[in-house]
């Protein structure tokens, strides 16, 4: 299904709206569809769903099973596991900051919008994640038979004749992880209230080379989000930034192994070979291991990674990778100096984030 099946056309969230989010400083309201605007029930729904393992075939798997709040809801795992056991290509990507990315999923822009993403993880079959599909009228007669969720729906959505509906799950869920903002890191505090308490040398000397030109890091991981430019109340157009890291090399030409082609799966095009959306660096040090399909387990080995420029295996470090991102480029870095990035990226931790319990399952 498309964003606009369920969520309705586009158009940017009034930012004098009633819903209070509660922003961190520095950082401008959200983009939300014209066609669910959010609201307090919305948001205690789409909490109570994402938390609700009768949302899986098996009545097992939620979707907190995958993102898990103290992991910055990704799982630890090099990649994620279905309702069925199935093994995903992909890792699961966090959800810190997703309300301002502009597309979702690793590798498919076609996925503009929340809604339509939520449904992704319930309906896919190859391989199969929450297994919904086929299972719709066992999902929402399973909801409106549990004594918590009639009100929980009818409040959230007062004008539908039936509101215990696929197209309102998807609504709700998207709605609560609207509310998913990070901001408060020894970063943010030391950047936007000026309190560098948080903050040590070593990790401000990482901010420095981060920032430098020679490592670049910033290139690609750049604005509030650390994934380069976000969708706003009044920026809702904007495109998401996509790159092949030299992860593989396989024919010498940057050929990527068959189920992880990138965007290139969607567009035909072989330049988009191995091209993935760059995700956030925010809350990075709870969400490893690394990469889109977990390869990489430590931040110091990412580091090694791109200090590389990139990995020209297995056919050595005179082949040439022809469709890595011209981006990822070789530098040098000192033992010193590794450790200084990596507390930099320890400093992007939002420990009231990870831990708030207005992400946690709403008791009963």
């Amino acid at each position: 299904m498309s964003g606009s099946a369920v969520a309705g056309p586009a158009a940017p969230a009034d930012p004098r709206s009633e819903f209070d989010w509660n922003l961190p400083r520095g950082f401008p309201p959200p983009f939300v569809p014209a066609g669910n605007p959010i609201t307090d029930a919305k948001v205690r729904l789409g909490r109570a769903l994402f938390h609700e393992p009768k949302l899986s075939v098996t009545g097992k798997q939620s979707c907190s099973t995958c993102h898990r709040q103290e992991l910055a809801f990704t799982d630890g795992k090099p990649r994620a596991v279905g309702a069925t056991g199935q093994l995903h290509p992909r890792s699961a990507m966090s959800l810190t900051n997703v309300a301002y990315n502009p597309s979702f999923t690793w590798a498919d822009p076609s996925f503009d919008s929340l809604e339509a993403q939520v449904l992704q993880p319930l309906f896919n079959q190859h391989p199969v994640e929450m297994g919904v599909a086929g299972h719709e009228r066992q999902v929402t007669e399973a909801l409106r038979t549990d004594s918590r969720y009639p009100g929980l729906f009818a409040s959230a959505f007062p004008d539908s004749a039936d509101p215990v509906s696929i197209t309102n799950i998807a609504r709700a869920i998207a709605s609560f992880e609207r509310t998913l903002i990070s901001g408060r890191s020894a970063f943010d505090r030391y950047v936007f209230d000026d309190d560098g308490s948080g903050m040590s040398a070593a990790a401000r000397r990482g901010m420095a080379l981060f920032y430098s030109e020679r490592v670049g890091c910033a290139q690609c991981h750049s604005g509030i989000n650390f994934s380069g430019p976000v969708r706003t109340a009044r920026q809702p157009a904007v495109e998401a930034v996509y790159a092949n890291t030299g992860l593989y090399n396989l024919d010498g030409h940057g050929a990527y192994p068959p189920d992880a082609a990138g965007i290139r799966d969607v567009t035909g095009n072989k330049k988009d070979e191995g091209h993935f959306r760059v995700p956030t660096l925010r809350n990075i040090a709870l969400t490893a291991p690394y990469m889109h399909d977990g390869n990489i387990a430590t931040l110091a080995e990412v580091i090694d990674h791109y200090s590389a420029g990139g990995r020209q295996i297995p056919l050595g470090p005179a082949a040439h990778n022809t469709l890595r991102d011209a981006r990822v480029r070789p530098f040098q870095v000192t033992a010193e100096q590794k450790v200084d990035l990596v507390a930099f990226l320890e400093s992007l931790t939002d420990a009231e984030f990870v831990a708030s319990p207005r992400f946690q399952r709403d008791p009963k």
